[in-house]
């Protein structure tokens, strides 16, 4: 009888191990903290914070700051100046806008801002980043199939690109390659969707000349 109750108690001892696993495997992830919660316990005094925000968004921090220098080391520098420069001023941020287009906007300032120190290099590097994340709804079908090698296209996107005014290739670069929405690079180039709007459309039919006549000869 003995044996039969430790038997029966080991099994009840397994089996509520088992549910313990299994309950333990069954619990939800705990939820991703929001940006606005992230700052939230930023100001509260929790430092290591930032480290997530920034490393949410260094990705396309540099893909803006790549594309609007055409140079790896000025990018890095760019991206490198723009979070200080976040950093500095973050007790000012308001909250007007989301975390990631205010910070857009310091990192393609600084970019800017460097790029007329030092001017747009063309020294890119052929596996660096780029059309990889271009949106193809900005060009036309003819030019996807024109048949150049990926890393020719990337060259002749980055000299087109420096064949736009200033405005216009910041406005083509946050919409394509930060991926932000006509709201979102209207907040961070404070201007209209309209603006906004236009200066793609202009952008891309100066990339689309371009390119189709260096593609065509």
């Amino acid at each position: 009888m003995q044996s039969v109750n430790r038997s029966t108690f080991q099994a009840v001892q397994a089996t509520g191990g088992s549910r313990r696993v299994m309950n333990a495997a069954s619990l939800p992830c705990p939820p991703v903290p929001s940006d606005d919660e992230l700052l939230t316990r930023y100001l509260a005094g929790d430092r290591r914070t930032l480290d997530e925000l920034f490393l949410r968004y260094r990705q396309p921090a540099y893909r803006v700051a790549y594309r609007l220098l055409g140079n790896e080391a000025d990018a890095l520098d760019a991206v490198q100046e723009g979070f200080v420069k976040a950093l500095t001023h973050l007790p000012g941020f308001q909250g007007r806008s989301s975390f990631k287009t205010w910070l857009l906007r310091v990192v393609s300032n600084a970019a800017l801002d460097l790029g007329r120190q030092r001017g747009r290099r063309e020294t890119l590097s052929l596996d660096g980043p780029g059309v990889d994340n271009l949106d193809p709804q900005l060009l036309s079908a003819d030019e996807s199939a024109v048949g150049l090698e990926r890393a020719d296209l990337r060259t002749l996107l980055d000299a087109a690109l420096d064949h736009l005014s200033e405005a216009q290739r910041q406005t083509f670069v946050l919409y394509a390659d930060a991926e932000l929405s006509y709201r979102e690079v209207a907040e961070v180039m404070h201007t209209s969707i309209g603006t906004v709007m236009s200066r793609l459309y202009y952008a891309r039919q100066k990339l689309r000349a371009f390119l189709s006549e260096r593609t065509t000869r």
